[in-house]
């Protein structure tokens, strides 16, 4: 059959209207004595500035919400940390939320005099090779940490964060920077300023142990991440002399061991400077007012004349494929690895084309020979972002009975059909503009659409990379032809790569972090330093809220008596439409495999399954068929460019009404079920979810009420197909969001959706019933760790809408108290977490859910500290206020708009609520005494029934000490899993 191109050129025609084809040019300005450079026909239209000291900012003005995201990023990481002390610039990360003379104290000339004393002790620590010395000399640098403890304030930078309003705090440090991370509300930039201004001069190594002991979980974590081993493997095949193989981010486990507080300040004083920095911002600011606040609080940053400068080290040719084995529980697979140049090259622009040729998620070789073909369980591949060098990942998974060199062999092929040329010209062309939809997609994200610009600048100072670089990297992947791509990839893409077969068994190479014996910190909760009350004191103009008045935010109307909920874009030429079904297995089991998966087989009487996904893919259109884990509801939504609705819609209501697929197709994905049934057994984190649903559900939960394997064997390709020609007819929802008019949406779903089927009410549906809490049990199940990861959930009322204002509050007041208490106060968690979880739909019970991921010699430290933190009064009248002003200042500047508003909408649906839950919450917050909290959370929270799931090794874990908790019953995989 012939096929129809013409939609490409109408998606190429649009997309370049988006990223303008004109000339860019760098240009310069001068306003008030700032200058800056920006790049013409900039989309983002940032403005780049250097002040005196070196320090450079960027700055776009992006008004979606009025809120702010800021990333302070320093151009240092894990490569800069000396080769016989690994782990500095990660640790260091950790220690600049500790505060500095400033803040985080209550009195810094008397710390300051014990704070000298446990930096020399530690010098000596390391120094020691005796254990029982060791221990003696720890047991002084305890009570030395004890005594400073008096005089810090634990958690107070993160206490100010709070009450501007920040969200999203966070950092991270990679091989090549350390970054830190904040959401504020506009009206607060100033206040944020002054905070980090103040925190990037000095840092002071207070709480030091405490911290050490989180960065022991992390470690510990990371031993438990067969992802991460394999990760950290590739590099040391692909890097012989480079740090990027020769050490790791997180440091060794002897370095951890031996931590020098000098030599975190060394190097702290070394890169932590102006001319080693920038400052990226974007969101809804006014560009001379932000640059005057950067240079009052930043212009005084002593620069570093003599900073190191950085010299690419070259590595050794890779002639032969260098292989390695990762041995864990998880599944078995692969990981290919070629090394490519950095970040800021060509080679980088050409792999981002290569790999997209290989695995775009429709019409890549990837997706379509080995994934749509079922050749394979699974297999992607994506590449690194390090700015020395770059690494192409490319990794599969094994069908039952396939080996992992069979695997090897398949992904090999795929890129020798690139070397060859053997792929269609027009995709390359599809590529570059799928890429340019991607970048319209972030602006569409209300939440984080600022922290992608924000992280754009990042990568581009810590990269090196020329804005007007940025601004014209679709116009220079443009460029790049086939005949260039081809070349490229047979010289790069040869025997020179780095392969890891991941292997399921015990890992011989295990050494756990030992825990030091610690004492607990003094909180000092209700101290508040100097400069933290001068900045509580300065004024700030409000924002005035904005709350969702859905009638005239969203268009109503009905089709076929189908009920069709509407919002505008007027953004771009973006579109989403979504088919919702108020149901799931929970009517037929069988709707549980309406997914992904099956349409990947599918086709249409005009289109074999692989010429119907590129033919999605030219379009620029791709769809999703997504089966809520709790088997109530079915998502099935189409999205694409408006431009491109009508024929989008065609071909998708072709295949929803007339699927076509072959029983051995059908056949091969059961197999490919069964095997990603097995494995899934192997992850952590899905049995941990198992336990989870087990502990509130029983035997009988969503997790575990599936087709059997026999069942999954006795499918047929027409009972299924015929499952998907039903859907239609039943009682559904349609939302939309995009650029159509009522009667063009309407026309268009007269024509292909609703095609002459009576629409018929869904009859009576399973509902899943929670078990009785009554009595407190505990649920655990064994897997080869070195932690012990535990949830502890409390059943409480039904959804309640009054309550959300008392809930609100309790959480970001509690979030903090746990955090300051679990980890900072004891050490006794890297991840730590409890919160007060609403029903999601009316009728649907509320849950406290509380997590810790701990050292599994800990157990019975962190389970009483959680349970006492749960069932005490609270006691910080400070940290109450601090909560108050966070939920204030989060919903005055928060925005809902575009597709979020339809997301919006249908939570209050479910909850039987008709105005935006906000507006009580921000009325009632205002009025509620800490009192009122304290009442609250004694007749709702303390000392409820808790259920327990706990997952770990059972030669770990304190059985006796669980006892306590509740009924102790082991659960199989078979029991949590349901085969």
């Amino acid at each position: 059959m012939q096929r129809r191109f013409f939609p490409l050129l109408v998606v190429l025609l649009l997309l370049q209207s988006y990223c303008s084809i004109e000339k860019h040019n760098v240009k310069s300005a001068t306003v008030n004595g700032y200058n800056y450079e920006y790049v013409t026909n900039d989309p983002s239209g940032t403005r780049i500035y250097t002040l005196e000291n070196g320090l450079k900012i960027y700055l776009s003005d992006y008004e979606v919400a009025p809120r702010v995201q800021v990333s302070i990023a320093i151009k240092a990481g894990g490569k800069n940390d000396p080769a016989d002390n690994t782990g500095l610039a990660h640790y260091l990360e950790h220690m600049l939320f500790k505060g500095n003379q400033y803040f985080g104290t209550n009195d810094y000339v008397q710390e300051e005099v014990l704070l000298d004393s446990i930096e020399l002790l530690f010098n000596q620590y390391a120094k020691l090779t005796d254990s029982i010395e060791r221990k003696n000399l720890y047991r002084q640098i305890d009570d030395l940490s004890y005594r400073a403890s008096a005089f810090a304030i634990p958690n107070e930078y993160d206490k100010m964060i709070s009450a501007i309003g920040g969200q999203y705090l966070n950092a991270y440090t990679t091989e090549d920077r350390t970054v830190y991370i904040v959401d504020v509300p506009s009206n607060e930039l100033e206040r944020l300023l002054k905070i980090e201004g103040s925190r990037f001069k000095k840092i002071v190594n207070r709480l030091f142990h405490t911290e050490l002991e989180t960065v022991y979980e992390e470690k510990n974590r990371s031993l438990d991440n067969d992802n991460w081993k394999v990760s950290e493997k590739i590099n040391e095949l692909l890097f012989e002399i480079h740090p990027y193989g020769t050490q790791t981010v997180i440091g060794t486990i002897d370095h951890l061991k031996n931590p020098s507080i000098t030599e975190i300040e060394n190097y702290f004083d070394t890169y932590y400077r102006p001319n080693n920095a920038a400052i990226c911002i974007s969101g809804d600011i006014d560009f001379e007012e932000t640059i005057k606040w950067i240079d009052n609080h930043f212009g005084d940053w002593e620069p570093n004349s003599e900073l190191p400068t950085w010299t690419k080290i070259e590595e050794n040719p890779i002639d032969t494929p260098k292989e390695a084995d990762v041995f864990g529980p998880n599944a078995e697979g692969i990981d290919i690895g070629f090394r490519l140049d950095g970040y800021n090259t060509d080679d980088f622009l050409k792999a981002t084309l290569i790999d997209m040729l290989l695995n775009n998620g429709e019409a890549g070789l990837i997706d379509i020979n080995l994934i749509q073909q079922q050749k394979v369980l699974d297999a992607g591949s994506y590449i690194s972002d390090s700015k020395d060098y770059s690494v192409h990942r490319i990794y599969g998974l094994p069908k039952e009975g396939q080996s992992l060199n069979q695997v090897r062999e398949l992904i090999l092929g795929e890129l020798q059909k690139i070397k060859d040329g053997a792929f269609e010209s027009w995709l390359l062309e599809a590529i570059i503009n799928d890429l340019k939809k991607n970048e319209m997609q972030y602006e569409e994200d209300v939440d984080f659409a600022n922290y992608y610009r924000s992280n754009d600048m990042v990568m581009a100072y810590a990269n090196e990379i020329p804005w007007l670089q940025h601004v014209t990297y679709f116009d220079r992947l443009s460029d790049i032809t086939k005949e260039e791509l081809v070349e490229f990839a047979k010289l790069h893409y040869r025997d020179n790569y780095g392969v890891v077969y991941k292997r399921t068994g015990e890992d011989p190479n295990i050494r756990k972090v030992e825990k030091p014996a610690i004492s607990k910190i003094q909180v000092n909760s209700e101290d508040v330093s100097e400069f933290h009350q001068n900045l509580l004191d300065l004024e700030v103009d409000k924002l005035k809220p904005k709350f969702i008045d859905f009638d005239a935010e969203l268009d109503f109307f009905e089709v076929y008596k189908c009920p069709v909920v509407v919002k505008e874009n007027i953004s771009n030429d973006l579109f989403e439409l979504t088919y919702l079904f108020d149901f799931g297995k929970n009517l037929d089991k069988r709707l549980d495999n309406i997914n992904n998966d099956l349409f990947n087989i599918l086709g249409t009487p005009d289109y074999s399954p692989e010429e119907l996904q590129k033919e999605f893919y030219r379009l620029g259109s791709s769809y999703t068929i997504s089966p809520t884990s709790r088997g109530n509801r079915i998502y099935i939504t189409l999205r694409g460019l408006n431009q491109n609705l009508k024929p989008s819609l065609e071909l998708f209501e072709n295949l929803l009404q007339n699927p076509v697929g072959s029983q051995e197709a059908l056949d091969l994905l059961v197999d490919r079920i069964l095997k990603s049934r097995a494995d899934a057994k192997k992850n952590k984190n899905v049995v941990l979810s198992r336990l989870r649903s087990y502990s509130i559900y029983g035997p009988i939960n969503p997790q575990t009420d599936i087709l059997s394997e026999q069942q999954l064997k006795d499918l047929t390709i027409t009972e299924l197909t015929d499952l998907i020609k039903d859907l239609g007819g039943y009682q559904h929802r349609v939302l939309y969001y995009g650029k159509s008019t009522q009667k063009e949406l309407s026309d268009l779903l007269i024509t292909y959706h609703f095609t002459g089927n009576e629409i018929q009410e869904v009859g009576e549906l399973f509902q899943y019933q929670e078990i009785s809490y009554d009595e407190s049990q505990v649920y655990w199940s064994h897997f080869d760790m070195v932690q012990s990861e535990i949830n502890l959930l409390a059943r409480l009322d039904a959804f309640d809408n009054q309550k959300s204002p008392s809930i609100a509050l309790f959480n970001e007041y509690f979030a903090a108290l746990v955090f300051q208490e679990i980890r900072e106060a004891q050490g006794l968690a890297y991840a730590v977490s409890s919160y007060y979880s609403q029903g999601a739909r009316a009728g649907y019970s509320d849950f406290l859910r509380s997590y810790v991921g701990i050292q599994s010699d800990k157990q019975k430290e962190a389970l009483a500290s959680m349970f006492d933190l749960i069932n005490t009064p609270l006691d910080s009248e400070q940290g109450f206020q601090v909560a108050k002003d966070a939920v204030i200042n989060q919903i005055e500047s928060e925005r809902i708009t575009k597709s979020g508003l339809l997301d919006s909408y249908l939570r209050h649906i479910d909850r039987n609520l008709d105005t935006d839950s906000r507006e009580l919450v921000y009325q009632t917050v205002k009025e509620i005494s800490f009192n009122d909290l304290i009442a609250f959370q004694d007749e709702y929270i303390s000392n409820q029934q808790h259920n327990v799931a706990l997952i770990g090794n059972r030669n770990n874990i304190d059985f006796e000490n669980l006892a306590t908790y509740g009924k102790v019953t082991e659960l199989s995989l078979e029991e949590l899993f349901g085969y």
